[in-house]
């Protein structure tokens, strides 16, 4: 099964058993900005008083789900990993916090196409705030190169006032600029 494949049945799986969820991620930031590959597949879910045991057994044949929720590092959010055995590829469930980012940015989430199906994501402008705050948090370079390209791909479309009303509030402020301005030399 690819990782495509994969995805779209953990979105089936999420709309089936009513856990709202959004997908987020490289996969979000791939639909909006520049495709690159990417080893998982990242979701924030809401699930209130809802048990998962029915979600991960009906995963069960492609996905073994880690049986507790781990701390991410980056995040520090509480999440579940399932890992496809033949591939090594991961589907991280993140649970929504109560970070007012992570709030906002899950009201704000919007179905979109995606592949052959429809998905809850993100919008571009919440991809590049949360891009800006792990590469602030991780220094991983692809989560810097993700931010530019989505503001590349979306330029002219993207909401800046709200972008740098988020960047201000998380001291990214003068990453968005620099970002902004090396994208405004593109062309």
């Amino acid at each position: 099964m690819t990782s495509n494949a994969l995805v779209l049945r953990v979105i089936q799986s999420l709309e089936h058993f009513g856990i709202d969820y959004m997908l987020v991620g490289s996969y979000s930031s791939n639909i909006f900005g520049v495709p690159r590959s990417t080893k998982d597949a990242d979701f924030v879910i809401e699930v209130g008083e809802k048990s998962l045991s029915p979600l991960f057994q009906s995963l069960a044949s492609d996905l073994i789900f880690d049986s507790q929720m781990l701390l991410e590092s980056v995040t520090m959010t509480l999440r579940y990993v399932g890992r496809h055995p033949a591939s090594g590829f991961k589907v991280e469930l993140f649970m929504l916090s109560s970070d007012p980012f992570d709030q906002e940015r899950f009201r704000r989430r919007q179905p979109k196409s995606f592949l052959e199906a429809t998905a809850q994501l993100p919008t571009p402008e919440d991809v590049i705030v949360q891009k800006l705050r792990w590469f602030e948090r991780s220094q991983r370079p692809r989560d810097r190169e993700d931010v530019k390209n989505v503001l590349a791909v979306q330029r002219g479309k993207l909401d800046l006032e709200y972008l740098r009303g988020w960047a201000d509030q998380h001291r990214t402020r003068a990453l968005l600029d620099a970002l902004l301005l090396e994208v405004s030399r593109l062309t």
